[in-house]
């Protein structure tokens, strides 16, 4: 701890005991940081600070803090004025209450430090302060200022040591409106039974065998680049099936989680489709559908019985014309022969007549 560089000095205030402390990390960020360069020839891009007024580039030494008001106009802020707030907590860790862990809304937490004692006579006050909290099982709610603002915190022991953690304000947690489905849903005891069994299959997990994946494939890439060689192929996904409703997959689920903790896997569960309800458009469809195979059966009966009636008509003209033609041939003959009689006649007499 003690090669941890301290972010705040100060002490705690107990009542009328006063606690000197240092204020470090408790915790550290093991992200991969990538640095912005020229694509074209890998140059670092960098950026440098310059004075609006003078046109120059200023040094770090040469630069300092501002509040810009309404107008535009900057007023100077030195280290030296805010060191002097008329505030107990501008050094100084107040605690203000003790308060089960319980009551603390971990939407509230923020960063995490430890409290290291400041010194030899800070031993025996800081050791008394954890043991308190010990014995009663509550935590401290301290208000405190660091990086320009003042803060809310929760002191509680980890191990032998203070730790604390920075809390938002109360007014600074947004409440969880319009974020839970606006519809009303209906959960069958069935679908509760199988989301306790995957629960129960899941069981309980060590932290500690948590790693991050996406860090170690990144240094993966890096490496890879670095030597020269090919960059890792991807896994192949993992291939899911058509899932059919809840149930089939919270079943699915459970079978999945056990043959991965190695337990025999069971029969396979059988899958039920819900029943589908109809749409209240449903009906208007369906009516209408019937209402036009009506007006076509009877568009149709209209066009057979005036095709029926064409053929009719058409059977009974040719008909009739073939009867007429008929009785004209017939006609022609007889007069024909009636005609040939009446000359064989006249020739006869004709002949008796001569003789």
């Amino acid at each position: 701890m003690l090669n941890v560089r301290s972010i705040w000095n100060g002490a705690i205030s107990f009542g009328l005991v006063s606690i000197p402390i240092k204020v470090v990390n408790a915790t550290e960020s093991h992200s991969i940081s990538f640095r912005q360069i020229h694509t074209e020839d890998g140059g670092r891009i960098r950026y440098r600070k310059f004075c609006e007024l003078e046109d120059r580039e200023v040094s770090q030494a040469e630069i300092g803090k501002g509040y810009e008001d309404a107008d535009g106009s900057m007023i100077p802020i030195t280290d030296e004025d805010l060191a002097q707030l008329p505030i107990p907590t501008a050094k100084t860790i107040e605690i203000v209450a003790f308060v089960p862990g319980d009551r603390i809304d971990p939407l509230q937490m923020d960063a995490a430090y430890y409290l290291a004692a400041s010194g030899a006579p800070a031993a025996k006050p800081y050791t008394l302060l954890r043991e308190a909290l010990k014995r009663s099982n509550k935590v401290a709610i301290a208000k405190f200022a660091l990086r320009g603002r003042e803060r809310l915190g929760m002191l509680r022991v980890v191990g032998d040591a203070i730790a604390m953690h920075g809390l938002l304000w109360p007014d600074e947690v947004r409440a969880p409106e319009g974020v839970a489905p606006d519809t009303d849903v209906t959960v069958r005891d069935q679908e509760l039974d199988l989301a306790d069994a995957l629960m129960d299959t899941l069981g309980e997990v060590d932290l500690d065998d948590l790693h991050d994946e996406y860090r170690e494939a990144v240094e993966e890439v890096i490496a890879a680049k670095a030597s020269g060689e090919a960059l890792p192929s991807l896994p192949e996904p993992a291939a899911g099936g058509k899932v059919l409703d809840l149930m089939a997959a919270l079943e699915s689920s459970v079978r999945a989680a056990k043959e991965s903790r190695g337990e025999a896997p069971e029969e396979a569960a059988e899958v039920r489709r819900l029943p589908q309800r109809k749409s209240a458009r449903a009906a208007p469809k369906q009516t209408a559908g019937k209402k036009s195979t009506s007006a076509a059966k009877k568009t149709a009966a209209k066009k057979t019985t005036a095709s029926a009636k064409k053929t009719t008509s058409k059977s009974a003209s040719t008909s009739a014309s073939k009867t007429t033609s008929k009785s004209a041939q017939g006609a022609k003959k007889s007069a024909a022969k009636s005609t040939a009689k009446k000359a064989t006649a006249k020739k006869t007499t004709s002949r008796k007549r001569t003789a």
